[in-house]
């Protein structure tokens, strides 16, 4: 495993890199809260074959943390990512994906076409598309953002620890919930905050009609107890080309870590076919 970082447009993105050099690469893109490590259950293995690059996402882990939201809009991450992929000598990248990185994956796959060759995403959705819904997604984003900055992380993360959609992840053994909750609160209120501010649910553009002609090969995984998610990713094969919907039963929405050895096998098998 090595380290690197790359500067885009004067925003220093951190990556790790395991693997051959010319090994097929693989783009790992974690969730919200979450770094590049907090990804290595879902591609365990891979770097025996495969190489794994798995960037820090503006404002998380050891990238930066500017204080303009602009940095952290969705094409500006798109942007960055690409310019991860450049510095390495990428041109075109398997893409794994969970949650806000699965919206992010996809939205690099809907830009630039080009770059990935086949998609997993990890309980993802392509955007709200109501403008109604949108609005109030943003609003409360917004209103989480500013909590963030003003009473601290640790209030934050045991806030968000408590949202409904986690409410699987109790079941996680001791060590895993400990690690996960460490990597939470080591986070920077500012990169948090501007995160949801800039490529939160409610600020980034739907994706819906834009990805209909994405004719790239793409495995949806979601965990059977969210439900919303199974529902959004049999939205997402009735749009997309070429996907197809891997319902993990008995877990949530952090597949890759409620499930990492059925979630890992997913993954590996959909790279290698």
């Amino acid at each position: 495993m090595s380290r690197g970082a790359v500067h885009h447009d004067g925003v220093r993105i951190a990556y790790r890199e395991a693997g051959p050099a010319d090994g097929v690469a693989i783009l790992v893109l974690h969730g919200f809260t979450g770094t590049g490590a907090s990804m290595g259950p879902a591609v365990a293995g891979l770097a025996t074959t495969h190489r794994v690059v798995s960037p820090d996402l503006v404002g998380h882990g050891a990238s930066d943390a500017p204080e303009a939201v602009e940095a952290y809009n969705t094409e500006v991450v798109v942007g960055q990512l690409a310019g991860v992929l450049d510095h390495l000598g990428v041109e075109a990248a398997h893409v794994v994906g969970y949650s806000l990185g699965g919206r992010l994956g996809l939205s690099l796959a809907a830009a630039h076409p080009h770059r990935v060759l086949r998609l997993v995403l990890i309980g993802t959705t392509a955007g709200i598309e109501d403008p109604g819904e949108r609005a109030r997604r943003r609003a409360a984003d917004e209103a989480l953002a500013d909590s963030i900055e003003t009473e601290g992380m640790e209030a934050f993360v045991d806030r968000w620890e408590r949202s409904p959609i986690f409410g699987t992840q109790h079941e996680l053994p001791t060590e895993v919930r400990e690690s996960l909750r460490a990597t939470r609160l080591a986070q920077r209120p500012v990169g948090l905050a501007n995160a949801l501010r800039g490529c939160g649910a409610g600020a980034m553009p739907p994706l819906w009609d834009r990805i209909r002609d994405l004719n790239r090969p793409v495995r949806l995984v979601v965990g059977e107890l969210d439900t919303d998610y199974v529902r959004l990713g049999r939205r997402l094969v009735e749009v997309l080309p070429n996907a197809e919907l891997c319902v993990v039963p008995g877990v949530g929405h952090a597949v890759h870590l409620e499930a990492p050895a059925a979630c890992a096998e997913l993954v590996a098998g959909h790279l290698a076919a």
